[in-house]
């Protein structure tokens, strides 16, 4: 009789896994990146480990394991921002407003950033290789309805599931990968992951100005189908499966936080369209609001909830996760502005948008190691300060030379301090984060700290569009400009006072045991 594949030998295999809440930790590990800590064995390292069982096989299971795993990662990191230089393209060819734009990079992010700890969680309860699979069908066919979209409305409804699925992919990957590696090798393993990860970011513009210079916009989802095709039978017979502690899902608090953030950022999207004391944005701002404290009141006394608030007591913790949100929220509306602003006004052609913003997008995986090395020396802390002192005046200099004839020469400087900036920024936030909990809540934590940066993107994409489209908006360069520069500014301010909420991190944190030093590439979202 063939044994049942989807069948965990060991349903209970995380038992022994101090942490109260294991889908949350499984998402934690994904967002925080290789830095954070793992279980200190996976459940399948005794297969590994096994004499019984020849080397050989062990290192084939590991190897398919990273490809499988990896691979479904790259895609999910690269349409974070690959979408980024198309959005002139898909403006001219589906006739999209701002506020379209906006959904088109949100709705993929919103989606991801609510659905991330659910989605650990699912696995967690019905098999991860199960889930893991589901994710991956999921964002390849929501791939292939964005390629064939006719109009923004589906095109964003098509990004939503991709997000969805992504949601599901990144946090059971490296709990996936985490399961068949052993505890000498994790390290390398998980670094390699972390790289895949941010490699994918740094590219997703370059890849994305490249294909659409190529071709057209819809091949920057239809990329992802042939990937994703290939990969979905290759995780159902390469990867094995396993499961957390049975523990409840916390169905009221995602519907609840869900609707509620929707509601505000629909709220912000469209409050400049529509006027912001207009009925519809004043009611859809008032219930996202009311339904957000609802959801803070039942995460208070669920027995299970997504978000723990009692470590929103802890001073370091609060300020790590609050500075996250606001770093994301500064760089993310920049981004989006500043990708239409080099090919709408100087001319550029995607490709060439991508090539040119390579010194401020892969720049953190230069630095990274280097701000590693000297970690130990000057501390997290000063290191976090500094790289949101280096975005803001990197922000602040893109608003000051910002013009119709900027000269490339004049935006490079700028690019690379944003770029250091960014670096600094992510290599201590993990291990800052981790030294601020008690061990067993280290995953849950850093499951909190990845959706509220992602939340801060989303936020940050929102309210510097508001910005824009309030001072003109899209029209000839010298209005597009007017409208970029204070856009900028805000962006500038909010990286600012992302700064001064760091400055309440301790300055002498407790060295959390379990928390490897930040030497390797850190992901960045």
């Amino acid at each position: 009789m063939k044994p049942d594949r989807d069948r965990d030998p060991n349903p209970d295999s995380d038992s022994a896994n101090p942490d109260p809440n294991p889908g949350l930790a499984a998402a934690g590990l994904a967002a925080a990146g290789p830095a954070a800590p793992g279980p200190d064995r996976a459940p399948n390292d005794a297969l590994l480990d096994h004499p019984g069982k020849p080397p050989v096989k062990a290192s084939r299971a590991t190897l398919w394991t990273f490809v499988v795993t990896s691979l479904a990662v790259f895609m999910a990191g690269l349409d974070n921002l690959i979408v980024t230089t198309a959005l002139p393209a898909i403006q001219k060819d589906l006739g999209a407003e701002i506020e379209d734009l906006e959904w088109t990079v949100n709705a993929y992010t919103l989606s991801f950033a609510v659905l991330l700890m659910f989605g650990a969680a699912l696995g967690d309860r019905f098999g991860r290789r199960r889930i893991f699979v589901g994710g991956l069908a999921l964002f390849t066919l929501a791939s292939a309805f964005a390629a064939i979209a006719p109009n923004t409305e589906a095109l964003v409804a098509a990004r939503a599931l991709q997000g969805a699925g992504a949601a599901a992919l990144l946090p059971l990957s490296l709990t996936l990968l985490t399961a068949v590696v052993s505890v000498e090798k994790r390290g390398a393993a998980l670094g390699a992951w972390g790289a895949v990860n941010g490699l994918a970011v740094a590219v997703g513009p370059l890849v994305g100005g490249a294909i659409v210079d190529g071709g057209s916009w819809q091949w920057i989802f239809w990329l992802n189908v042939p990937i994703g095709l290939a990969l979905v039978p290759l995780a159902r017979i390469k990867l094995s499966e396993s499961r957390g502690r049975n523990s409840r899902l916390d169905l009221p608090g995602t519907v609840l936080i869900s609707t509620g953030l929707l509601g505000v950022v629909f709220g912000l999207v469209r409050g400049q369209a529509d006027g912001w004391t207009s009925p519809t944005i004043l009611a859809s701002l008032t219930v996202g609001v009311i339904l957000i404290g609802v959801f803070v009141g039942w995460e208070r006394r669920a027995p299970q909830p997504m978000v723990p608030l009692h470590l929103f007591r802890n001073r370091g913790f609060a300020a790590v996760n609050v500075s996250g949100l606001l770093m994301f929220a500064g760089i993310f509306g920049s981004i989006f502005l500043l990708t239409q602003f080099v090919q709408n006004v100087l001319g550029y052609s995607p490709l060439e948008a991508g090539l040119r913003m390579l010194p401020w997008t892969a720049m953190p995986l230069v630095v990274a190691p280097l701000a590693g090395v000297v970690f130990d020396r000057i501390g997290g802390r000063t290191l976090l300060i500094t790289g949101l002192v280096l975005t803001t005046v990197g922000l602040g200099w893109f608003a000051l030379i910002a013009e119709p004839n900027v000269s490339y020469a004049a935006q490079v400087p700028a690019f690379v301090i944003c770029g250091i900036g960014m670096g600094l920024f992510f290599t201590p936030t993990a291990a800052l984060l981790m030294a601020s909990v008690e061990p067993h809540e280290q995953g849950v934590a850093s499951g909190a700290n990845g959706a509220l940066r992602e939340l801060g993107g989303v936020f940050g994409v929102a309210i510097l569009s508001s910005v824009f489209a309030s001072n003109g908006g899209y029209g000839p360069p010298a209005v597009f400009v007017d409208s970029l520069i204070p856009a900028l500014w805000v962006g500038a301010g909010i990286t600012a006072a992302a700064t001064l909420i760091a400055t309440l991190i301790p300055r002498h944190a407790r060295t959390a045991p379990d928390t490897p030093k930040p030497t390797r590439v850190p992901t960045p979202v």
